[in-house]
């Protein structure tokens, strides 16, 4: 615990907050809808605080674990990375994810404007960010998902996002599944920004130039 703290501080505090708040607000409902992201409300000018508290509650049990087994996977190795390619690498992680948390919501916020009934919650969002992000530096990284099945992390990655399509069109639940893409699309260009040699990078990983 004490290693995580120090070498990955920032992934460490949004794990456990992630976790502790999602499970606080599975039995306090009055908080949980309060956290939720309602976009015909953002569109009016209130409640823009749910573009962060949304990120930080799950609709349930399965929604978190899947949510944070992937965090654990790729968050904490992404900001050790970071951290050792640069001094603010602790900085640019808190960025990937909270702007990858707040701008995959656009999308949805401009879909969903007009429709009063509509809410979205969950974090994916911003673990898409974190998981793209990282599958630029390391494409090849094998996992054990889920314990036992080996897997490049690329291709965890396509899967992954796969999902989150095939659920956008056909999931009935809260969970704002459009957000993934968006996470994803914005968590590339965010690390591009920070390390624009990442993309000869990447090609070399598979070319071996």
């Amino acid at each position: 615990m004490r290693d995580y703290l120090i070498n990955t501080p920032v992934a460490s505090i949004i794990f456990a907050f992630t976790i502790v708040t999602s499970i606080y607000t599975f039995s306090n409902h009055q908080l949980f809808g309060r956290f939720m992201l309602h976009p015909y409300s953002i569109s009016k000018g209130r409640k823009l605080y749910t573009l962060l508290t949304s990120g930080l509650i799950h609709r349930d049990w399965g929604h978190l674990l899947f949510n944070m087994l992937t965090f654990y996977f790729f968050g904490f190795p992404l900001e050790m990375l970071l951290a050792s390619l640069s001094t603010w690498g602790h900085v640019q992680f808190a960025v990937i994810y909270i702007l990858g948390l707040v701008l995959s919501d656009v999308g949805t916020v401009v879909k969903e404007r007009n429709n009063p009934v509509y809410y979205s919650l969950g974090a994916s969002g911003a673990i898409c960010a974190i998981l793209f992000s990282f599958i630029l530096f390391d494409p090849k990284m094998m996992l054990g998902v889920f314990f036992f099945i080996p897997m490049p992390a690329w291709i965890f990655g396509i899967l992954f996002l796969g999902y989150c399509v095939w659920a956008s069109r056909n999931a009935r639940d809260s969970i704002n599944h459009d957000a993934h893409f968006y996470g994803a699309v914005f968590g590339i260009i965010l690390t591009i920004l920070f390390y624009p040699g990442v993309i000869q990078h990447f090609i070399k990983q598979f070319t071996g130039a």
